[in-house]
């Protein structure tokens, strides 16, 4: 079976969590419909994975979605054959600083926001009311959940979790990316699909167009490790308020802060605990029923549209090349990964409509290469909309790889005009967290991303590890890459460019190894291979964490 991508249109590029309350109406979200008793709340609002491209991506969103949805990520991989290792983990990191407000609109000058809507850590899920919806159980933690869809489509049902941390400073949720002027925020996400790949049937238009097909669970961390009230994770029952930062419930963090990151399985699901080893402060989240989150219950037909309250718990015991979640277009478990790509300069006046288009005509400008406004130039906000960093930009994904995360403005040493790196350790994992994860790997899903008349996902044909920008298919000018280096922390990875101290950079934009093929289902539940990454395994850690 050949996969045929057309070239993205400007509904493609519908992004992430962007909003206008004021109109009323929502950029990114569904809306229930009033037939439906479960999410007959006005109030009601769930996230939209078909337009919100910081949900897990998917391998074949064309024929799931109609268009092709897709976003940026390179990221981390961690290997470990101890039993634990797939569920149970604790990093360290230090949440990075940006450079002074003064003069925002330098030439060359860089705000975290702009290289990145969020960065996460994550993890395969059970859950039996998600893709393929061939099986009705799925054992916690366990390695019995390994299929290769190239024997076999009848894998449990499965879930992503992406631990996402949200930038300060510009334009606020739940209409942007920022929870705060100067604080970061994060949210304990949960991506789900609702697709037999054997059948091809989907779930049911009365309730997809309630929760959308690919869904999410979505909770902020509190201080409580409660939602707040009014505030249910879940897609079916979500509000406005469970997308709404509350400074006084949620954990909110400084620039800078250093902050121990756990999560691991518990009987009521999977735990996540923040702490902010620089304040003190201490935040959680438990993927549970009793906090709200739960399934959708997988109907193809009918316009039911049901929540079930559902205890979300890890896949697997380990973390290899064969725990995957086989709908999503990245092979890993246990990863870090940095959501790039979604930041355009709309150089204007405040007259630009919040939460739309770039206005035609425009330079977007102070980016590089001055280029007219072009389609990928949505989701745009005035300088006035911003928390803190008045400048006026759009979020829509990237598709020209010309934007903001495609120059060289990432960190590199130069604080006065770029940020500092996010650092991190890698995990430990074990009873007591003592255990080094012995393997790791770099993936970058480029090729799903890339202009598919120049690059073919079904032989690999054309894919670069530098695309090709649209105007005339030269090179990106950049794209960032990971390094290590030794810190108080230890040995910590960084992304960006060359920066001070580095110990390693793995050959720069040559660490993301070649193209990868992986066993995808399709329609009958016979296997075909795509090549949606690029890949590089290293035999061993070379950034091993402190004990």
């Amino acid at each position: 079976m050949q996969i045929v991508r057309s070239k993205p249109t400007l509904l493609v590029f519908s992004v992430m969590l962007c909003g206008l309350l004021g109109a009323g109406f929502w950029y990114g979200y569904v809306t229930p419909s009033s037939a439906q008793a479960a999410a007959a709340n006005s109030n009601h609002m769930s996230l939209n994975c078909a337009d919100r491209t910081i949900c897990a991506d998917v391998s074949n969103s064309e024929s799931l979605f109609g268009y092709y949805v897709g976003h940026d990520e390179p990221s981390t991989l961690f290997y470990s054959n101890v039993p634990g290792s797939g569920n149970r983990m604790k990093y360290v990191l230090t949440l990075p600083s940006d450079p002074s407000t003064a003069n925002p609109t330098e030439r060359g000058k860089s705000y975290n926001f702009q290289l990145h809507p969020a960065f996460w850590f994550g993890m395969a899920m059970c859950d039996t009311q998600s893709y393929p919806e061939l099986l009705n159980t799925c054992t916690p933690d366990s390695d019995k959940n390994i299929v290769d869809p190239a024997i076999s489509p009848r894998h449990p049902g499965s879930a992503f979790m992406e631990m996402q941390f949200y930038p300060p400073g510009w334009a606020p949720w739940p209409a942007g990316n920022s929870c705060a002027a100067t604080q970061w925020c994060a949210a304990l996400n949960i991506d789900s699909l609702s697709q037999n790949p054997v059948t091809g049937q989907t779930l049911n238009p009365t309730c997809a167009a309630i929760t959308g097909l690919e869904y999410v669970n979505f909770a902020f961390i509190t201080k409580s490790g409660v939602p707040q009230p009014n505030s249910p994770p879940n897609p079916v029952q979500s509000t406005i308020n469970t997308f709404t930062p509350n400074p006084k419930a949620d954990l909110f963090m400084n620039s800078g802060d250093q902050i121990a990151l756990t999560m691991h399985d518990t009987a009521a699901g999977l735990k996540v605990e923040i702490g902010d080893l620089t304040t003190g402060q201490y935040g959680s989240m438990t993927a549970s029923a009793s906090n709200g989150f739960g399934q959708v219950k997988y109907a193809p037909t009918g316009t039911t549209c049901k929540n079930i309250p559902y205890n979300f718990h890890p896949m697997y015991s380990t973390s290899s090349e064969k725990t995957r979640v086989p709908w999503a277009a990245h092979s890993y478990n246990v990863a870090f990964s940095d959501e790039i790509g979604h930041f355009d300069f709309c150089n204007g006046s405040n007259a630009i409509t919040p939460g739309g288009n770039c206005p035609t005509g425009n330079v977007e400008g102070m980016k590089g290469d001055q280029e007219p406004t072009d389609s990928d130039d949505t989701f745009c906000f005035p300088a006035s909309y911003s928390t803190l960093v008045q400048v006026s930009g759009c979020l829509g994904t990237n598709s020209g790889f010309d934007g903001m995360p495609y120059q060289p403005v990432w960190p590199d040493g130069n604080y006065k005009l770029h940020p500092t790196p996010i650092r991190f350790t890698s995990p430990l994992t074990g009873s007591n967290y003592t255990v080094n994860y012995n393997r790791v790997a770099f993936e970058a899903d480029l090729p799903i991303i890339e202009n598919p008349a120049v690059c073919n996902i079904n032989t690999g044909a054309g894919c670069t590890l530098i695309p090709g920008t649209d105007d005339g298919n030269a090179p990106a000018a950049f794209y960032p890459f990971y390094s290590i280096t030794h810190t108080s922390m230890g040995c910590v990875w960084r992304l960006g460019n060359h920066m001070p101290g580095s110990a390693n950079d793995f050959g720069q934009n040559a660490q993301y190894g070649t193209l990868l093929g992986l066993a995808y289902t399709t329609t009958g539940g016979g296997p075909t291979i795509l090549y949606t990454n690029f890949r590089q395994i290293l035999s061993r850690n070379p950034c091993t964490a402190n004990q």
